[in-house]
């Protein structure tokens, strides 16, 4: 889309004005957008890390503030409030500058974060989590935003994959981190640990971040936002309770989805003619941002199946603990760095990027389908090649999406678009969560019936307990022909739900080759006279 420039006579003062912005606009250095890059990185990482770090925790956590009933709530505020502020962070950012909205978030996430390690109870902790949430939101979408900001679609293919290997890092460190400072410290330090590490996210910004300001009068969209959170809550909320704490066929799980179902087509009415929508729908018209939007909402699903149930496998079937599971899970990490850091390069080298998720998804699907092969005799190499074949395929395009979306917007609709994607791969993440932990439970006390027909009852208790902390050690303390029988129930559940992941990730590839592609711009374009 064109930039719409004024005709009319500028002053000097306004001339002088604009200068200065185009100057500060100006294509930077590669140690200047290191050093951004780096605080960038950082508040990434926060959110990040705060994913994982925190499960480790939680056992200890439910104990100490006497909550094991209200447990889930503590992940769910988090993912609630973080899921419906990511884009109104994009478009408030969009309307009043990057800078100061970024900052905000950072604040609100490190006030968030001391208040968590400070908790008295459960109530407490998880009003607490919902406020970090919302920080969190912030930190998502607006990291990858400014990057847009500061450097050219062409170059930032590279810089993008550094992104990714902020994730890749932290699904494994977290683990780690939160076991060792729950054994070591205290569970309060899973959120104290914040706190270093965003101030210097916040001085690094606030001395090096230089972006152009605008005064232009806005209206905040209050009632789309109202819609979006009144849409997005019971839907999440559905996808967590849905097979835990009710049956997915119950009249509260349908209740939820038939409600977000409605809200959300209310939201979309309200926002074709709201004046600056949170949500554009004009950016639908927009094939790239479209296609780019399902992919993200399809990869998401399609990423957990891999990141989360690969160690909830390692555990439940191998007896290891949570931190060896994590270090295990270093060559999927390894596979995810060496991908994204390639094609960044490889994007920039050649100034394409279309080819990246229709190859992409194929390697995960047949990832996907290595693992579904799995046997109690597997070897751990075996695994650890899957897991890097597995890792190369989703790290070739877990980034494309947003760089195809930030090089088909104008820059007054970046901030909104490139916060659209993280939303979209957010909510596709807590669907795939709950769909495929779903299926691993039904498949499991399939398995155990046909396999232990005569325990039945103990078939629901196990397979009920896969999602509230069943452990080899329970396991091993029945009759060896028993136990055996229920790994093999396990090992075939888990294989069930690695074979329903491919059709997804295959669908995936389908919707990528109508990805539409248009060369990447050499340099950012400057910011829009209006």
């Amino acid at each position: 889309m064109p930039e719409i420039r004024s005709t009319k006579p500028v002053s000097k003062t306004s001339q002088s004005s604009t200068a200065i912005n185009e100057e500060e606009f100006q294509e930077k250095t590669h140690k200047e957008i290191m050093v951004i890059l780096f605080a960038l990185m950082l508040a990434m990482l926060l959110s990040a890390l705060d994913q994982t770090i925190v499960a480790t925790a939680l056992p200890r956590i439910a104990t100490d503030l006497n909550g094991l009933n209200k447990l889930s709530w503590v992940a769910t505020a988090y993912l609630l409030t973080s899921a419906i502020s990511t884009p109104l962070f994009g478009k408030i950012s969009d309307q009043f500058g990057r800078k100061k909205i970024f900052q905000t978030a950072i604040v609100i996430f490190l006030v968030g974060s001391a208040l968590c390690g400070l908790a008295q109870n459960m109530n407490q902790l998880v009003v607490f989590r919902a406020l970090q949430g919302i920080g969190a939101g912030g930190l998502m979408a607006l990291s990858t935003t400014i990057l847009g900001d500061v450097v050219s679609p062409r170059q930032r293919g590279k810089y993008l994959g550094y992104f990714g290997a902020v994730f890749a890092f932290s699904s494994v460190a977290g683990p780690l981190l939160g076991g060792f400072f729950t054994d070591s410290l205290s569970w309060r330090w899973v959120f104290y640990i914040n706190i270093p590490l965003g101030i210097i996210a916040l001085a690094v910004i606030a001395a090096r971040l230089h972006l152009p300001v605008k005064h232009n009068k806005h209206n905040i969209d209050y009632v789309g936002a109202l819609l979006l959170a009144a849409s997005v809550t019971p839907i999440i909320l559905a996808t967590v309770w849905g097979g835990v704490t009710y049956p997915w066929a119950s009249r509260t799980i349908i209740g939820l989805f038939v409600f977000g179902g409605l809200v959300q087509l209310a939201f979309i009415m309200w926002e074709r003619r709201a004046k600056e929508a949170i949500i554009p729908m004009h950016l639908f018209k927009n094939d790239i941002f479209t296609v780019s939007m399902i992919l993200s909402v399809l990869s998401g699903i399609a990423m957990f199946a891999a990141i989360l149930f690969i160690p909830e496998y390692q555990q439940l079937v191998r007896g290891y603990s949570a931190t060896k599971s994590g270090l295990l899970l270093l060559p999927l990490v390894l596979g995810m760095l060496v991908a994204l850091i390639t094609s960044g390069r490889l994007i920039t080298k050649w100034g394409r990027y279309r080819i990246f998720p229709i190859v992409g998804t194929l390697i995960t699907a047949f990832g996907l389908f290595l693992f579904s092969r799995l046997t109690l005799e597997t070897s751990q190499l075996q695994l650890s090649i899957w897991m890097l074949i597995l890792g190369l395929g989703i790290g070739s395009f877990m980034q494309v999406m947003t760089l195809a979306v930030q090089n088909s917007v104008p820059r007054s609709e970046l901030g909104v678009a490139t916060a659209s994607a993280t939303f979209f791969r957010s909510m596709g993440s807590a669907l795939g969560g709950a769909i495929f932990g779903s299926i691993l439970t039904n498949r499991l006390a399939y398995h155990l019936q046909q396999l232990l027909p005569h325990v039945s009852s103990q078939s629901a208790n196990f397979a009920k307990n896969i999602q509230t902390g069943a452990t080899s050690a329970i396991i091993n303390k029945l009759p060896p022909s028993i136990s055996h029988d229920i790994y093999q129930a396990f090992v075939l559940a888990f294989r069930d739900m690695f074979l329903l992941a491919i059709p997804v990730i295959l669908l995936a590839f389908v919707v990528a080759l109508f990805l539409r592609e248009i060369p990447l711009r050499g340099k950012s374009s400057g910011p829009e006279i209006l």
